[in-house]
């Protein structure tokens, strides 16, 4: 399959038919963190490693949905220049389109089609914001957590319960003041955290900083170490979800609603017996 139709298929995510990936060895990572830690800056150097050793390098880029088009808004593309590193590197936009958990229906099987096309790793970046940080692990085969030089940063990501999902925790932007005492805090608040907690080292996109460590402990990241309840539970939520959104009355009964004609209890037995 050429890179056109590639992309078409990945637009016409409902008609994929690819075999469901095998999970070992792994191939899917998950980048998520608050917006402006420098996700996209540290997945252009990921990507940059990966390609020099040979890997075939597929991202997806969750983006916002425009209010106007309802397309991806393409700023991730701008801030990597590994993505015209030639045939082996694929990058390509989604957009949310406002589905609840901001991560597009059917994303599951786009990476398996990117998986069967070919593409031996396969990155996520997910918008950094709700519950996608979260709900990335229901696609997501290892997850890399960013964080910056930034208290906030690191209020928000305990407060979304990330911190016992991600397999590797990284602090950004180190060459800037405070980003060794939000690493300290980081280990501090994970050695309260059940069984052995998650790496967290220190790197810096801008300067290339312990990019190469970076990526030495991505690769040799163990079994993933979130709890296997609560990564069962939100791939069963994002399975729940692309049937409903898929269902043939979903449009009906959400026009139902809005109108006033069917109350929640409603719209859902239509829902049930379609």
């Amino acid at each position: 399959m050429n890179r056109r139709e590639l992309a078409r298929s990945l637009t016409a995510a409902e008609s994929i038919d690819a075999p469901a990936r095998a999970f070992e060895p792994w191939r899917v990572l998950g980048v998520t963190g608050s917006p402006g830690v420098g996700k996209s800056c540290l997945v252009d150097r990921i990507v940059s490693r990966w390609l020099e050793r040979g890997e075939r390098v597929a991202i997806l880029a969750i983006d916002p949905s425009s209010p106007i088009s309802g397309g991806a808004l393409l700023g991730d593309r701008m801030r990597m220049a590994s993505v015209d590193s030639g045939e082996d590197v694929f990058f390509r936009s989604i957009a949310t389109r406002n589905v609840p958990g901001g991560l597009p229906s059917r994303l599951n099987r786009m990476v398996d089609l990117l998986i069967h096309e070919g593409w031996t790793r396969v990155i996520i970046e997910t918008v950094g914001s709700g519950q996608s940080e979260i709900r990335i692990v229901s696609v997501a085969d290892r997850l890399l957590l960013v964080e910056g030089p930034a208290r906030g940063d690191v209020i928000q990501a305990e407060k979304a319960g990330i911190l016992e999902l991600a397999d590797l925790i990284v602090v950004n932007k180190s060459d800037l003041a405070g980003a060794e005492r939000v690493a300290d805090d980081l280990r501090l608040s994970l050695n309260f955290s059940d069984g052995e907690p998650a790496p967290v080292v220190l790197c810096s996109a801008e300067t290339g900083s312990g990019i190469d460590e970076m990526v030495v402990a991505i690769d040799n990241l163990p079994n993933a170490r979130g709890p296997a309840i609560a990564r069962a539970r939100e791939r069963l939520l994002a399975t729940h979800q692309e049937y409903l959104l898929s269902h043939p009355l979903f449009a009906d009964a959400l026009k139902g609603l809005s109108e006033g004609r069917l109350s929640i209890e409603e719209a859902l037995n239509i829902l049930q017996r379609g």
